[in-house]
C-alpha cells in the first residue's frame, strides 16, 4: 500500500512514516508543496497525509488543485488548527477526514484503516491465490486452511505484491522497489533472497518458483 506523507516537520514526518511502514505502508515524504505535487503527478498512491501548514503552499490549496486533476485517493489532513470552520473548509475542499495536532498515533492509523475500507467500499481484505490466504487487515497468512501466521512489515509487502500480480516473473529489482521508499538507499538484491527465503519457509517452498535469470514467480492455477 502506497502512501504519501506531506509533513515539513522533518522528525515528526520520519517518525510517523517509520510507523506506517511497520504496518506495511510504503511510505514516500514530501516536506514541500513543490516535492508534493511532483511525487503525485508521477506515482500512483493509495492514500495521502497532508499537514495543511506547508512552508511554500497552503495544504488546502495543494488539495484543492489534485481534486480539479481527478485525484480521488482518500486524504487525511492534519494541521495544528482546531477550530470547527477550519475543519469544515477542508472537508469541504477535498479532505476526507481531518486530524489535529497534537495526536495519538493509534488514531492516525485507525483513521486510514476506515478512509481505505470506505474507499474499497468495504471489500473483503482476504487476498487467495490458489491455497494462499493474505489477511491484508492483519497482516497474517495461512496456506491449506492451516493455522494463521504473522508475517512481518518486509514479509507482507513482498507476499502481497507477489499475490496481487500471480505469474508474472519479478526480477529482484522490482521486488526491491516495492520494499523500499524513494529516498532510500538501495539495498543489495540479495535481501531478496533472504526473504524469499522466509516466505517459502511459511508457505512452502513449491509456492514461490525461481527462473534463473528472470527473477521469482508466484504460479496461479
Amino acid at each position: 500500500m502506497r502512501l504519501l506523507l506531506v509533513e515539513d516537520d522533518s522528525l515528526l514526518a520520519e517518525s510517523l512514516a517509520e510507523a506506517l511502514e511497520d504496518k506495511g505502508y510504503r511510505v514516500d515524504i514530501a516536506s514541500h508543496a513543490r516535492k508534493a505535487s511532483a511525487l503525485m503527478a508521477s506515482e500512483a498512491y493509495s492514500i495521502a497525509i497532508l499537514d495543511l501548514g506547508l512552508p511554500d503552499a497552503s495544504g488546502l490549496d495543494l488539495l484543492e488543485r489534485w481534486r480539479r486533476e481527478g485525484k480521488c485517493l482518500p486524504v487525511l489532513a492534519l494541521t495544528a488548527r482546531d477550530s470547527w470552520s477550519d475543519k469544515v473548509a477542508g472537508l469541504r475542499r477535498g479532505a476526507d477526514d481531518y486530524l489535529t495536532k497534537p495526536y495519538h498515533e493509534e488514531e492516525l492509523l485507525a483513521r486510514l484503516h476506515a478512509l481505505l475500507r470506505r474507499g474499497r467500499g468495504s471489500m473483503e481484505t482476504i487476498m487467495k491465490v490458489n491455497d494462499i490466504w493474505l489477511n491484508e487487515e492483519t497482516g497474517q497468512v495461512s496456506r491449506n486452511g492451516e493455522a494463521w501466521q504473522t508475517l512481518t512489515a518486509t514479509e507482507f509487502c513482498l507476499l502481497r505484491y507477489m499475490m496481487r500480480h500471480p505469474r508474472r516473473i519479478h526480477s529482484k529489482a522490482s521486488l526491491l522497489e516495492q520494499l523500499y521508499a524513494l529516498d532510500q538507499d538501495v539495498a543489495s538484491p540479495n535481501l531478496v533472497e533472504v526473504y524469499i527465503g522466509r516466505l517459502r519457509r511459511i508457505i512452502g517452498k513449491d509456492r514461490i518458483q525461481t527462473r534463473r535469470g528472470q527473477g521469482y514467480v508466484l504460479p496461479s492455477n
